[in-house]
């Protein structure tokens, strides 16, 4: 069987279709100049391997593998299916995607297929089993590649045929038309069904579409994506055992229409796309909070960013070009945080097409540039690292994360367009890791018991199983916090009656009588000197205590922050939106009452640990600022062979090994 992944992948995706042999030749050349050891091949080469329906070409895949293997390069193999060639539409044009106001998606640019169209299966899976016929045994072979970025373009799809896909999704998991109008609370509106098939997908309505129908059509347009993985997944486990099998996720601020946590299930290893927002100055934040994230969703286990950009990119309004050094603090982050390895799209920047200007590895320019010279320095740099592979982390807080909370939270109609999901997880997660403090980002079912501070933050719906392991958390000795709009509604978006915050009310020992949102730009005070904006309540105290309150506003004089001693722990909840400042205090607190150690770095400047076997245990710091940086770090910095000098310069990074003082 084919040998094991690299320690420390580093690489990116290979087009070679777009470039004459010579070019391919060098490109070898190049790959083994820079320490690159793993390339994602042929994933949009749907219409170079079969140009017509049932006649393959795969003699120029042949060449491009046989000269990667004798260069030493490992390959992960995409299945091509991402992009159906445009002779599928022509002749099966019941494939192409269809918007929510009808709207034809047509070829031209990526992804144009209806993600539960029978007929684009049928064809990716003979694409499958010809490529796993022909390259399943090969020595060359390190992952199986199945699609790409599943969802990107098109994450739903409201044709005719989507829309039967989704009564026979519905039909399976409510059973009768009686259940299924129970829980979309069809007597709202006169939308009670007589039978399934009177059903359809939230398409453009006359005002606002039923919230537990354009939640259950995200739940099911994301099963659809995962099915389709599967069905690849399984032909080749069947024909190529024992090589893993993985897709590129896209966990980041900007994409939400997948529950990863269910398709992390499906897959041999985790993969993520990752890229900056440029023009954002703290982009390392979001960065930061995705990489742990994806470590969430991998359960922990070690994981692999499949793509990163190694500069600019090509489809933001203002595609800023990394500054020098700052590609190796990108890379150093996500590994930091649990990537095994690093790789980009794309290896060589393309002549033509729509991303003609995306940075590559071998950029445009060619080979005497900065960007090279810090391309081959990262491969050096992950040389050196691999000391650092399979090392998990050990954190002792934890946030609650849930993509279909994501989902129902940011539907229509609601008490304010200003609450976004993941406004609070980040600015919690930015005061903790501004503390030094190793945080997990889990699924609110995730096992609990390991942690001593749980962070729950805008959790709007919630099942009674997650709301029970919380309070038992708390019972045995953690402190947890929850924020506003959380616990409000149940999985199907009903409002559990009785009082706010609903699944929560009586572990925080509150009940909130009514929401008093804030209009745009208004500001209250709390007595603590706070301030928070957008959101307050009207809080009453049922055996909580009060830590802060209202000086202002509609809530004036009434609890903003409380605490109740729950069985071992603590239950804190947090009624308003707070500052900057008023978060750090907020989780100062809680770190200090869960007895969590914490410091203070630098602003800006990350530390980050990561533990083996063993009891060794590496820090990785990282500057983001213009100015060296004092860090209390101790031991032998594996990066430049030396003893780590106690300071890092300015955008620089160090790996230090504890275990070498």
């Amino acid at each position: 069987m084919p040998a094991p992944l690299p320690r420390l992948a580093y690489g990116g995706d290979y087009n070679p279709e777009q470039w004459p042999t010579e070019v391919q030749v060098e490109d070898v050349a190049l790959m083994q100049q820079a320490g690159v050891d793993l390339v994602t091949l042929g994933v949009f080469s749907w219409a170079w391997i079969e140009p017509e329906p049932g006649r393959f070409e795969l003699g120029w895949l042949d060449e491009v593998v046989a000269r990667l293997h004798a260069g030493g390069i490992r390959i992960d193999l995409a299945t091509a299916t991402a992009s159906p060639p445009p002779w599928l539409a022509h002749r099966h044009p019941e494939t192409l995607p269809v918007t929510v106001d009808g709207t034809t998606l047509w070829p031209g640019a990526r992804q144009a297929y209806c993600p539960s169209s029978p007929v684009y299966r049928e064809h990716a899976l003979r694409l499958v089993r010809v490529l796993a016929e022909r390259y399943g045994h090969h020595d060359a072979l390190a992952l199986w590649h199945v699609g790409n970025e599943s969802g990107c373009h098109v994450a739903r799809c409201y044709c005719d045929v989507s829309a039967a896909a989704f009564r026979g999704w519905l039909e399976q998991r409510y059973g009768t038309v009686e259940a299924l109008n129970e829980a979309w609370g069809t007597a709202f509106w006169s939308q009670r069904y007589a039978d399934f098939a009177e059903v359809n997908p939230p398409r453009s309505a006359p005002a606002f579409p039923n919230p537990t129908q354009q939640l259950d059509f995200h739940r099911f347009s994301s099963d659809q994506l995962i099915e389709n993985f599967v069905a690849e997944r399984d032909l080749l486990h069947e024909l190529s055992p024992g090589v893993p099998v993985t897709t590129n996720f896209m966990v980041t601020d900007h994409v939400r229409d997948i529950d990863y946590f269910a398709f992390a299930r499906e897959v041999d290893l985790v993969t993520n796309d990752h890229y900056l927002r440029a023009e954002d100055p703290e982009g390392f934040r979001e960065l930061a909070f995705c990489s742990d994230l994806t470590r969430g969703v991998a359960g922990g286990a070690p994981w692999l960013l499949m793509e990163t950009s190694t500069s600019a990119v090509n489809w933001q309004p203002r595609n800023v070009a990394k500054r020098p050094g700052q590609l190796r603090r990108n890379a150093m982050a996500h590994v930091a945080r649990g990537s095994d390895g690093i790789l980009f799209f794309q290896w060589r920047a393309s002549r033509a097409g729509a991303e003609k200007f995306h940075s590559g590895l071998v950029p445009h320019a060619g080979t005497d540039t900065r960007l090279w010279r810090e391309v081959c320095g990262l491969g050096a740099d992950l040389d050196a690292l691999e000391p650092v592979a399979r090392a998990r982390a050990d954190n002792r807080v934890a946030i609650l994360f849930d993509w279909e909370a994501w989902w129902a939270s940011e539907l229509d109609s609601h008490p304010s367009i200003d609450v976004r999901y993941l406004d609070r997880a980040h600015d919690l997660h930015r005061s903790l890791t501004d503390r030094q403090v190793g945080v997990d980002v889990v699924h609110p079912e995730h096992d609990l018991s390991g942690y001593d501070v749980v962070l729950v933050p805008t959790l709007y719906t919630v099942t009674d199983r997650a709301a029970d392991a919380l309070r038992a958390t708390a019972e045995a000795g953690a402190v947890v916090a929850v924020t506003y709009f959380s616990g409000i509604v149940d999985e199907h978006d009903h409002v559990r009656l009785g009082g706010y915050p609903g699944a929560y009310r009586d572990l925080l020992g509150v009940w909130v009588e009514e929401f008093l949102p804030l209009p745009a730009g208004e500001t209250v005070h709390l007595d603590d000197g706070g301030r928070a904006d957008t959101w307050a309540e009207h809080v009453h105290l049922r055996g909580a205590e009060p830590v802060a309150s209202y000086v202002d506003g509609p809530a004036a004089g009434l609890p903003a922050i409380t605490r109740r001693t729950v069985g071992e722990g603590e239950a804190w909840y947090v009624a308003t939106r707070l500052d900057r400042a008023g978060t750090d205090r907020l989780v100062e607190s809680l770190l200090d009452r869960a007895g969590v150690a914490h410091g203070l770095a630098p602003a800006g400047v990350e530390v980050v640990r990561r533990h083996g076997d063993g009891g060794s245990t590496w820090s990785f710091v990282i500057n983001h600022t213009d100015a060296a940086a004092a860090v209390e770090v101790s031991g032998r910095d594996l990066l430049t062979g030396g003893r780590f000098p106690g300071s890092v310069p300015a955008g620089g990074v160090a790996v230090v090994d504890h275990g070498e003082v």
